[in-house]
């Protein structure tokens, strides 16, 4: 028998933890000739999270649990629980609900033709239409800005067979953007539309800054041109200053009684040059940032407790 991972990454997700294991055995029940093991790992849960799982797991060997000594954040967790996956495939599934549960027969069945690669690609979402929008003109922002060629609305959700995550351990990236790495390996891949689902119960735990961080990350680890736009943009507005200096040294010497020099020029000119410096001297910043990330080596996570892996 084939084995399949199921994985979900959960932080303080009460409400959900339950349903979306019943629904995974529901799936997982109906789909003959595999075994299968669901993987939960629990980013230092502040509410019942970790004490549902453990008696989830406690009725049923299937389950399995990682416990984090405390939260890691939303990229370097799933990733280390991707790590300690032992499927002959694996399939990321959120624990809100947001990725149909469903969707694991039609991954398998294209996992069996022979693809290692089966993603999800959302061609709507049921969430706020502003979000949606603000994220597929972030999509096309970084396609744009990307050295490789990565997917538009893929979120990570997926099969991913295990020559797969073998060859994603000899990255051995500590801070990885995951979508990106995924299309960097190049493996052919089988692509699945569906409609995202809004959130049934609780709130999300993304906020303006873990959203930040994941579109610099895709940008900072797939991408030079920010960093080779500073430098046009240094040549360009230099080029421009010196132009405009000339002109207006002209036009004061032709002029000379009628043209006063003034301050607003100056005060204009200089407000915009400085702003312009700290807007690249920020994007610089965030290439040093990954860098030191990525010297650094900290591990993924520090486990606090395992649950079912003996």
């Amino acid at each position: 028998m084939k084995l399949i991972t199921i994985l979900t990454p959960c932080f303080n997700e009460e409400d959900n933890v339950e349903e979306i294991y019943k629904q995974v055995k529901d799936v997982m029940s109906k789909l003959d000739g595999y075994a299968y093991e669901h993987l939960f790992i629990d980013n230092a849960s502040q509410d019942k999270t970790v004490s549902i799982l453990r008696r989830i797991a406690q009725q049923d060997k299937n389950v399995r649990v990682i416990v984090n000594v405390r939260n890691f954040g939303h990229i370097r967790s799933p990733y280390h629980a991707l790590m300690q996956a032992r499927g002959d495939a694996v399939i990321g599934i959120v624990a809100d609900l947001q990725d149909p549960p469903e969707m694991i027969v039609d991954f398998v069945r294209k996992w069996e033709e022979g693809y290692k690669v089966v993603i999800g690609i959302k061609t709507n979402s049921e969430e706020s239409r502003l979000f949606f929008m603000v994220r597929k003109m972030y999509y096309n922002l970084i396609t744009r800005l990307s050295e490789i060629e990565l997917v538009k609305n893929f979120t990570g959700f997926g099969l991913y067979d295990k020559e797969v995550v073998e060859a994603l351990r000899k990255v051995d990236d500590p801070y990885p953007y995951f979508r990106g790495l995924i299309c960097d390996l190049g493996y052919e891949r089988a692509e699945i539309e569906y409609v995202q689902p809004v959130r049934k119960r609780g709130f999300t735990k993304n906020n303006f800054y873990t959203l930040y961080d994941i579109a610099m990350l895709g940008i900072t680890n797939h991408s030079k041109v920010p960093l080779r736009l500073a430098t046009l943009a240094g040549f360009g507005f230099s080029l421009m200053s010196f132009l405009f200096g000339l002109l207006y040294f002209a036009y004061k010497l032709i002029f000379w009684g009628r043209f006063p020099a003034g301050m607003a020029p100056i005060a204009i000119g200089l407000f915009f040059f400085a702003s312009m410096q700290l807007f690249f001297i920020g994007v610089l910043g965030e290439y040093i940032g990954s860098i030191h990330t990525q010297v650094l080596k900290r591990p993924l996570v520090v486990e606090k407790e395992r649950i079912n892996f003996d």
